[in-house]
């Protein structure tokens, strides 16, 4: 059995701002063996180019492109994995007919189906998820995600532990947001950013994946699955 920690964030997910029509939810994955010599690591590519502060998509700088090629190179060659649900036309949602009405039905689903895929997470190994901090119902959300995979596997759920945590404490979880970011401005047919563009052309070079479609499912180092709700 091997122990990993999952690191899950999200992008565009605000379920009313339909200008941004495709949302994602994914994670980083590490083993636990691993995880402190990741961690400090990584922080360490950040100090040698002089950024402290936290990485995030929204507020990426043409003067630090050597900073998220040597991140990206880094996770290319140590045990991280990536994968993400990526959403494409969220106006299409209909949680009336599928969801009970609510969106954090459809949130609980999404957290699920990015957990629960035997290619990438089998079964017999153990796993801690730490979720970014979004809103201040945390508690409640982490309580019922851990009452559905209870219930999913009769009270032996391989995922032992959810917890929420601050994106600014863990480089993790902002390698998670700098790739999530990649991927939802690649499906919103965004240009005008030219150190983006290069990101993304960079994150598809090195992954031998273009980021707006699916990979295969069984892709376990960097997997994206697209999913399109039906037209109403």
């Amino acid at each position: 059995m091997i122990k990993y920690d999952i690191f899950i964030d999200e992008s565009c997910h605000l379920m009313d701002d339909y200008s941004k029509s495709v949302m994602a939810i994914g994670y980083i994955k590490v083993p636990r063996d691993d995880y402190h010599r990741i961690k400090l690591e990584l922080n360490d590519i950040k100090l040698r180019h002089k950024t402290p502060m936290e990485i995030k998509w929204g507020k990426i700088s043409e003067s630090r492109l050597s900073l998220y090629i040597a991140l990206i190179d880094y996770f290319f060659m140590n045990p991280i994995e990536f994968r993400c649900i990526l959403v494409k036309y969220k106006e299409r949602l209909d949680h009336d007919q599928f969801n009970q009405g609510s969106h954090d039905n459809f949130y609980y689903k999404l957290i699920y189906h990015l957990l629960n895929n035997p290619f990438v997470n089998p079964i017999g190994n153990q796993y801690r998820t730490f979720l970014d901090i979004k809103d201040t119902r945390g508690r409640d959300k982490i309580r019922k995600i851990n009452e559905i995979f209870e219930n999913k596997f009769y009270g032996k759920s391989p995922f032992i532990h959810f917890q929420h945590i601050r994106s600014e404490e863990s480089v993790l979880l902002q390698l998670a947001d700098l790739f999530i970011g990649a991927v939802t401005y690649k499906t919103r047919v965004l240009h005008e950013s030219s150190i983006k563009n290069k990101i993304i052309e960079y994150l598809e070079e090195k992954s031998g994946y273009v980021l707006d479609e699916s990979t295969e499912p069984w892709e376990t180092k960097f997997n994206i699955f697209d999913h399109q709700p039906k037209k109403k």
